[in-house]
């Protein structure tokens, strides 16, 4: 009998320390259980993570931690709890993107854990049907400002992955010293592991694909008490860690790595994964994680197009005559907005500038100004200059613009992504609210979910854009495989000023896109300001039926539907405007590449019309289309389209 109850309490022993080893691995599923995340601590107290789609793991053993300024959180740590899974979900409008009515359905989990000297971290899992989420959480009281050194967090991939990514230029480096600016060109299927030519590493979203799984990695719900973030420079065997930017991208004097008291969040660190192009595509995950809107300004800003001279005409065009003919440029289109470029203060002067705001009132068109963000950071020479850098000079002069009607600001070279420059940004943003002032920046990084939590900013530069074309044969080369990258990349989340659509030619540079590559991209990049990079004069020189396209450009997006493509190669999307959809596509490639396309969600609309090429090099053509049934169609070479649906 005794014997019978020590073999019993044996294997009750086993069978409880079993149960343990087992619920040190914990789960969280999407909705649909597709995506499954596993958390773990390793024997050392590491935490760590994979994620699986449709039983294929798509990250292999990943990490996490932090480490602080007063504790290390990424090793001996203890797991003292793990909440029940909780259902979450949103539903939000945006005043500009991809989507204007937006939800968000997921799953959440917290990890409760501590590290040695009982300091407490959690870290938070969301996951939904388009991805996976995490954050790290610190609890407490405020009482003095810590610091965090390093993030251990890091993504890593099966050697066989091919990455699309864009490396980033070192701290005060290039042109007058204003790098990083996010506008190099993306190194296209490469191996997962490759080295970034640079310490500063890679930009996101880093997209990656393994197998059939597509992998955007990004980060949002960035705010003033962190530092924007990249992917490492070195990655081993595929594992990509967060690197923080480097000791010179901050402000003058201002922290450069987080700092801040307790309670601290920090930015959401987002896996998006699909087994499918079209679903990353039309994914809305960073929106969705961003903060909701701090404020509302729906009352005052409006999307549009926006007529501006200097992409084509450079700096000696920003005088009173030639902004007066691109104010009645912009009148003519029926856009919303004209952009007076730099050295407005100098070549005009606020005075007739003013004037220039009166004139555009009677023509119904907004006027938007230039400013140069500089400090100290770069020796950008182009005025007007250090009039944003304190909140008292600012807020002087945003109330100047107001008070003169100026109804929005584009702000340039800005100098990394420290800490005190998000502050930065975001104080600009925050400060030309209370002016109603919509706000562009450029020379910057890239948004991160603010044009839903700031919804007046109505867009950001962070790409290799139209201006490059100007600056060399070698760079319009390369426009048709950029283009056709980007809307994997860049602006899959955020907004952005490529200032797309160009007819006419670039001044002493062969343009190797066609003209119906050209007004696709007025559908295929997304913008809160679309700015027209043509001139009066070249569109006055188009066929009537392309300058009645371009009259009639939706000032914002409904709804997105992704057709076909691959990154680097071609794409073909359509949006959706009230009731109608336009569908454009590009070709990156020389070759010319025929489609079938089938588009039943354009619903009873089964007529439209189509703008593109002829097979005479420079020609437009303009033909009915039928979308009742599929339709072949021939993309030429670094061509593209157009097409419209016409209510029946």
């Amino acid at each position: 009998m005794a014997n019978s109850s020590h073999v019993s309490s044996i294997f009750l022993i086993l069978a409880l320390s079993t149960g343990a080893l087992c619920a040190d691995r914990y789960t969280i599923e999407s909705p649909d259980t597709r995506i499954s995340v596993a958390v773990r601590l390793t024997s050392n107290g590491e935490p760590v993570y994979s994620i699986v789609h449709s039983g294929t793991t798509v990250l292999k053993q990943s990490k996490l931690g932090i480490v602080r300024s007063d504790g290390d959180f990424s090793s001996n740590l203890l797991l003292d709890s793990v909440s029940d899974v909780q259902s979450v979900s949103d539903k939000y409008t945006v005043l500009h993107g991809k989507r204007l009515l937006c939800s968000y359905s997921g799953n959440k989990r917290v990890f409760f854990l501590r590290n040695a000297l009982s300091q407490q971290m959690e870290i938070i899992f969301q996951v939904s049907n388009d991805g996976a989420a995490f954050r790290y959480v610190f609890p407490g009281k405020p009482d003095t400002t810590l610091t965090i050194f390093k993030e251990e967090t890091s993504f890593h991939f099966d050697r066989s992955t091919k990455a699309f990514l864009q490396p980033c230029d070192d701290a005060r480096t290039g042109w007058c010293y204003a790098s990083p600016s996010y506008e190099n060109y993306y190194q296209m299927d490469i191996a997962a592991g490759t080295t970034a030519p640079h310490q500063a590493g890679w930009v996101m979203p880093a997209l990656f694909h393994s197998g059939k799984y597509w992998i955007s990695i990004t980060e949002t719900a960035l705010d003033t008490d962190y530092c924007g973030s990249r992917l490492s420079q070195f990655s081993p065997d595929g594992e990509y860690t967060i690197q923080f930017p480097e000791p010179q991208e901050g402000t003058s004097g201002g922290a450069v790595l987080p700092q801040s008291k307790l309670p601290w969040y920090t930015p959401w660190r987002i896996v998006a994964v699909t087994d499918n192009l079209a679903a990353l595509v039309e994914s809305t995950i960073e929106t969705d994680l961003a903060t909701p809107a701090q404020y509302d300004v729906s009352s005052w800003l409006q999307p549009g197009v926006a007529s501006w001279s200097w992409v084509i005409l450079k700096d000696s065009a920003t005088v009173y005559d030639t902004q007066r003919r691109f104010i009645d440029f912009a009148a003519a289109m029926r856009w919303k907005y004209c952009l007076i470029d730099a050295f407005w203060d100098t070549q005009i002067g606020y005075a007739r500038v003013r004037q220039l705001v009166e004139y555009a009132n009677t023509k119904h068109v907004r006027i938007l100004l230039w400013y140069n963000s500089a400090g100290d950071w770069n020796t950008t020479t182009l005025t007007p200059r250090d009039k944003l850098l304190t909140g008292a000079a600012r807020r002087a002069e945003f109330e100047r613009l107001k008070e003169m009607g100026v109804s929005g600001v584009k702000v340039d070279f800005f100098g990394g992504d420290g800490q005190s420059m998000i502050h930065y940004y975001i104080d600009i943003l925050k400060d030309a609210a209370r002016y109603a002032l919509a706000v562009n920046f450029h020379g910057a990084t890239f948004p991160r979910g603010w044009s839903r939590t700031y919804p007046n900013l109505v867009s950001m530069e962070a790409i290799r854009g139209e201006e490059y074309v100007t600056f060399g044969q070698s760079f319009a080369d390369n426009q048709p495989s950029h283009c056709a990258v980007i809307p994997f990349t860049r602006n899959l989340f955020d907004p952005m000023d490529f200032t797309p659509v160009n007819f006419s030619g670039i001044p002493n540079e062969k343009r190797r896109t066609t003209g119906g590559f050209e007004i696709a991209l007025s559908v295929i990049f997304t913008s809160g300001i679309q700015h027209i990079a043509e001139t009066p004069a070249g569109m006055a020189a188009q066929k009537d039926f392309v300058r009645d396209y371009m009259m009639t450009l939706p000032d914002r997006w409904d709804d997105v539907r992704f057709i076909d493509g691959y990154p680097g190669k071609y794409v073909v999307l359509a949006r959706k405007s009230g009731g109608v959809w336009y569908i454009a596509g590009i070709n990156g490639e020389r070759a010319p590449r025929t489609m079938t396309l089938d588009c039943p969600f354009v619903g009873p609309a089964l007529q439209g019309v189509f703008i593109g090429d002829s097979v005479t090099e420079g020609e437009f053509v303009k033909t009915t289309v039928d979308f009742s049934k599929p339709m072949q169609l021939t993309l030429q070479p670094y061509g593209g389209f157009v097409m419209k649906t016409v209510s029946p």
